[in-house]
């Protein structure tokens, strides 16, 4: 049975897809499932996935599901992955050409049932690591210590243990799109380590279609997916006061836009809430402004 599933969301890529399928392609082990989740798109993609398939130069999963936004495609994911390992690639970044080999090799050498997964590195189109490359001092770490301990910064790829992803799957709000993915990984630190790997495992590409380009527009559009993800954030036993105090202050914006009046009731931390009340109402006003629609001048 493969070890690894390569999963892809995708929502009307059709027109960058084809990089990634080419990266696919490449890998000197093919030893992998390819999951494309189509979430909801209405361009080309489920024609050219099927085109793909019908080559029959890799093992291809396609499902396609109503539009849920990006967490909603990752439970999709996970709910049907079987594979030991699985890791995702978006549908605007390609995967380096060993990247399958060396996740495989490295897991049988260092591999167990303690750890949650491996932590690898993503670089950008001209090879250049992004952010910072992983403390050569550590084995293993959870993703918040190497980001809030170590000062790790920069995306990061990420191969996590199928049985474990399937736990904490991420609510589905109606009429939203959004919730942080960060939310799985932080509550999976919480009973696990992950190895590390100072490889490069993925080119990626901010398109300006994509998520992390328009996130006050998340901000405002997803206000219940976003209060909850700061919720939880809040509860983590390992987080420091400084990190909660800024899940705070949006956890109050975010409470404002959705008219929420009992915020206070809700939230795990009273205090902090308290005194984040200011800042949020001023993130409240920032995010309004920074997410209006320009007006067209004639």
């Amino acid at each position: 049975m493969k070890k690894l599933t390569i999963f892809t969301p995708t929502y009307n890529r059709a027109y960058c897809l084809e990089k990634c399928y080419k990266s696919m392609l490449s890998q000197t082990n093919k030893s992998f499932i390819w999951l494309i989740v189509d979430d909801g798109s209405t361009d080309q993609t489920n024609i050219l996935v099927h085109e793909w398939i019908e080559e029959g130069n890799l093992d291809i999963q396609y499902v396609y599901q109503e539009n849920q936004g990006m967490h909603g495609a990752h439970n999709t994911a996970y709910r049907l992955i079987e594979t030991e390992l699985n890791m995702c690639i978006d549908s605007d970044d390609y995967i380096a050409v060993d990247a399958v080999e060396k996740i495989i090799k490295f897991w049988e050498d260092n591999g167990c049932d303690r750890v949650s997964g491996i932590i690898g590195l993503d670089a950008d189109q001209h090879d250049e690591v992004i952010g910072t490359r992983l403390p050569s001092h550590l084995r293993q770490s959870t993703l918040f210590n190497l980001y809030y301990k170590h000062g790790v910064t920069g995306d990061k790829k990420l191969v996590y243990r199928s049985e474990l992803t399937k736990k904490y799957p991420y609510p589905i709000f109606s009429e939203e799109k959004y919730v942080g993915l960060a939310l799985k990984y932080y509550l999976l630190d919480r009973e696990y380590e992950m190895l590390l790997m100072d490889e490069v495992l993925c080119h990626v590409e901010y398109l300006p279609d994509g998520s992390s380009n328009n996130m006050m527009k998340q901000y405002r559009s997803n206000p219940m997916g976003f209060a909850h993800y700061r919720k939880e954030l809040m509860k983590l036993p390992f987080a420091g006061r400084i990190f909660k105090f800024r899940q705070a202050i949006h956890y109050v914006s975010s409470s404002l836009m959705l008219r929420n009046h009992h915020f206070w009731r809700e939230t795990p931390q009273k205090g902090l809430t308290f005194f984040a009340l200011p800042f949020g109402v001023i993130l409240y006003a920032y995010i309004i402004l920074k997410s209006r629609t320009p007006k067209a001048f004639n």
